[in-house]
């Protein structure tokens, strides 16, 4: 199977796009294809479009970017505390309310995110969406009312999606692209993220394995059929997934306890802020070409340096 690694520039327009390549926030995805596949038979798994997910996991070095742009005061609560104090977070507050400024802790810059809600994760897809920068963070890809919030009814805005916004994976486009083993519309899936039905701790960041928080990607040869990669361990991840009791879904292992399987799916309270909690992003798309560079989706511009990998 060929795999297409891009960087979204989540800049709007060309212009903005390419004026500000080397200092907007670029997140490499995979491109997942096989649309219309066949689901698992859990249900899970099919998904009738193309899409963009982020090959890795949020990192630290990329929400602090966000922080930066938005939690000067942080009156939304975006950064948590133990980002500092646990010596599994990742990021440094400095300052005093209205010019907070952020930064990552030495060497955990690429390593997952963690400590952060389903609504924080959301406000990040927002301000992606609506541009970085000032960008919003109530709305764009979710509106997030008090009440919707409250009541944990809020859903991907169909507009802001169709026209290339940046959401929280769903729980199918996260399965999809984990398990799916890819080149056909009837393949099936693989027991682990890892294109085997197998895994052992030399693939994966969990049960204590390592007994912290690894780089994303650091599990090189463990990358599932459309070229993402720890999904089977390091941070659980939410996904959009709504579940009776006012849940929200998550997906992955953790570094600190059991990997993920094809069979494993959890939930929590989208307020929830842990140690093994993180996410990864997802983008509609077209089907690309390979000598794609930049593509466009109603004004949204992708910044795509069409780095293919090895023929599978």
């Amino acid at each position: 199977m060929r795999k297409l690694k891009n960087l979204i520039c989540a800049s709007i327009g060309m212009a903005a796009c390419f004026s500000s390549a080397f200092s907007a926030l670029l997140i490499e995805t995979s491109f997942v294809g096989d649309i219309g596949n066949a689901a698992h038979e859990n249900g899970k798994g099919a998904v009738n479009y193309g899409y963009n997910i982020g090959t890795y996991e949020v990192t630290n070095g990329q929400y602090v970017s966000f922080l930066n742009a938005k939690a000067a005061s942080d009156p939304l609560g975006l950064y948590n505390p133990e980002m500092t104090s646990s010596t599994h977070g990742g990021i440094q507050r400095s300052g005093s309310s209205g010019s907070y400024t952020y930064s990552t802790k030495s060497g955990k810059e690429n390593m997952p995110v963690n400590f952060v809600s389903f609504w924080d994760a959301a406000r990040f897809t927002n301000w992606l969406t609506n541009g970085e920068g000032s960008g919003d963070t109530e709305t764009g890809m979710y509106n997030l009312t008090a009440s919707g919030i409250d009541q944990n009814t809020i859903t991907r805005d169909a507009t802001a999606w169709n026209a290339g916004g940046i959401a929280i994976a769903s729980e199918d486009e996260w399965f999809k692209a984990a398990y799916y083993k890819g080149g056909g519309l009837f393949a099936g899936y693989w027991g682990y993220a890892n294109q085997k039905d197998t895994m052992n701790t030399s693939e994966a960041n969990y049960e204590n394995s390592v007994g912290f928080l690894t780089e994303v990607g650091a599990y090189a040869t463990a990358e599932s059929a459309y070229g993402t990669f720890d999904q089977n361990g390091n941070v659980f991840e939410w996904n959009e997934e709504i579940i009776l009791n006012g849940l929200r879904g998550l997906l992955g292992g953790a570094f600190n306890l059991t990997k993920s399987q094809l069979t494993d799916s959890s939930g929590n309270t989208p307020h929830t802020e842990s140690v093994q909690y993180g996410f990864r992003i997802s983008q509609l798309t077209a089907i690309p070409e390979p000598s794609t560079f930049m593509l466009f989706v109603g004004g949204f511009a992708l910044f795509a340096y069409g780095k293919l990998s090895k023929q599978k």
